[in-house]
């Protein structure tokens, strides 16, 4: 498989025992994507370069920059031969919240959040979640056994993370993939914003750990429950508990955990 998500590789195969040998690969594609909003340069994401529209679209909504899709204007993608660019135009409206944001931007690391004078802005507050999630354990094992069907970058590379819109039957809708779980989650809901969808008490089932960030994305975005494949962090579950989103940790074939309330 290839595309804007792989590229085929050659590797050196060392076995146990026998003879080296050369073997192809597909590969995961990473490269930065750089993100303004009305020229304003906003954000440098090291992410996979397919589903960029979504991807736009979902970061600008779980930044707080727009709260519907119709607040975006446009989206032009540049391919440099250093990255991606997005330059993405907002309405007239939304263009005090992006100087607003960008002064005041937490600047974001994999482990962290750097900037004291940003401390009180680090937990902000999130609408509390009013859907009512009506997904039960089967349907949610049901979701789990199909999402593998329908992560063909994954598949062919092993290197990415995938972020699913599941209905309460458990039946998988949307995916989409990444080699960041914060970028895949973007993407999905930026999917879902642009095409008008709902999540009619489903859920989110995400291939990564449960982080605080997702926690705060699926608020955001009115989920009612967050299925996670790995762990959650204790600020994790502190923020869903405030929020009242579900949350479905350690999902595996065979069970699953719930944080008790």
């Amino acid at each position: 498989m290839t595309g804007p998500g792989s590229i085929d590789m050659d590797f050196r195969r060392l076995p146990a025992s026998g003879e080296p040998a050369t073997v192809a690969r597909a590969v995961a594609v990473e490269r930065p994507v750089a993100i303004e909003f009305n020229g304003i340069g906003y954000a440098v994401m090291m992410a996979t370069p397919a589903d960029l529209a979504d991807f736009a679209t979902g970061f600008a909504f779980t930044e707080r920059l727009v709260a519907r899709a119709d607040q975006i204007r446009a989206i032009d993608h540049v391919a440099r031969d250093e990255g991606e660019l997005l330059r993405v135009t907002l309405t007239a409206e939304r263009a005090a919240a992006v100087t607003e944001r960008a002064r005041h931007r937490i600047a974001e690391s994999s482990c962290g959040l750097c900037g004291i004078e940003n401390l009180a802005q680090a937990i902000r507050p999130l609408p509390a979640v009013e859907a009512v999630a009506r997904a039960e354990p089967a349907a949610i094992f049901r979701a789990l056994a199909a999402l593998r069907a329908r992560q063909p970058l994954n598949r062919a590379t092993g290197a990415v993370h995938a972020a699913a819109r599941c209905s309460a039957e458990g039946a998988v809708l949307a995916v989409r993939e990444d080699v960041g779980r914060h970028n895949a989650f973007d993407k999905l809901i930026g999917a879902m914003l642009r095409e008008g969808a709902e999540w009619d008490g489903g859920f989110a089932l995400l291939s990564s750990r449960c982080s605080y960030e997702l926690v705060e994305k699926a608020a955001l975005a009115g989920c009612p429950q967050l299925v996670t494949i790995s762990a959650p962090t204790s600020l994790a579950i502190e923020r869903a508990r405030a929020c009242g989103l579900k949350l479905t940790v350690l999902a595996r074939p065979d069970a699953m955990l719930e944080p008790a309330a």
